[in-house]
């Protein structure tokens, strides 16, 4: 881990959200560079979603709820704990089979254990107040030998791609962020988020104290994004003596 991860006040965090709901799908694409749409496309394939029931937990404004079901998901529930970003995934979703929507704050799920073959979050990990008990709480949630696919921003390379990154991610797009959002401070969270994330492979150490097993990592955007995958182990069996 790079260090200890500064505090996430929630109430602050879900408020922050809200505000920036009317430009965030927006907002995402310029973060990017435009790439987010297609690291969401890998992540959802790394589901396998035909068939399965699924839980897009951090959902924002739905775009991975709709992705897993375009790829055959039979159920998705979308998770968040924003009203507001929650009640765009549900206008950009209307109509959609199958699709349903709930307010939940990650290190609380509202469901049994072993509820569902698969859970994917994208960006969400860096915005959690305890990143262990938020893996522990998805480990909880998904079926034995359920998939569990986390997509996130990581700890950027050395060299000079991961000197351009930290300043473009920490100079150049918090104010022109917050000036197209209009919301100066929820734009200098950014780079403050991602201080004592730990790196991806610390992050697949994390997953698998939280009881996954076949843990796989995969950079993406030049090593600035992890795509990880993991399967919840299935209990051990007692002996017989």
């Amino acid at each position: 881990m790079i260090g200890e991860m500064p505090a996430r006040d929630p109430r602050q965090v879900r408020a922050m959200f809200g505000r920036i709901v009317p430009r965030y799908d927006l907002l995402n694409r310029l973060m990017s560079l435009g790439m987010d749409g297609r690291w969401r496309i890998q992540a959802a394939r790394a589901a396998r979603p035909p068939g399965v029931i699924a839980l897009d937990l951090g959902t924002g404004t739905g775009d991975m709820t709709i992705e897993l079901r375009q790829r055959g998901a039979s159920r998705v529930i979308g998770a968040d704990f924003s009203r507001a970003m929650l009640g765009a995934a549900s206008r950009k979703t209307e109509g959609t089979k199958d699709v349903s929507f709930v307010l939940a704050d990650a290190l609380s799920l509202p469901f049994p254990d072993a509820t569902f073959d698969v859970l994917v979050n994208s960006f969400l990990l860096r915005n959690l107040a305890n990143l262990p008990a938020g893996l522990a709480e998805m480990s909880r949630v998904l079926r034995p030998g359920g998939r569990l696919v986390c997509l996130d921003m990581t700890q950027p390379p050395a060299g000079i791609f991961g000197t351009a990154y930290r300043f473009y991610f920490n100079r150049l797009l918090p104010p022109l962020a917050g000036a197209l959002s209009g919301d100066r401070a929820a734009y200098r969270y950014l780079p403050h988020s991602l201080r004592g994330v730990p790196d991806a492979a610390a992050l697949a150490g994390m997953l698998r104290e939280a009881g996954l097993e076949n843990v796989r990592v995969r950079l993406l955007g030049g090593g600035a994004v992890a795509l990880h995958t993991a399967v919840r182990a299935a209990p051990r069996r007692k002996r017989k003596r």
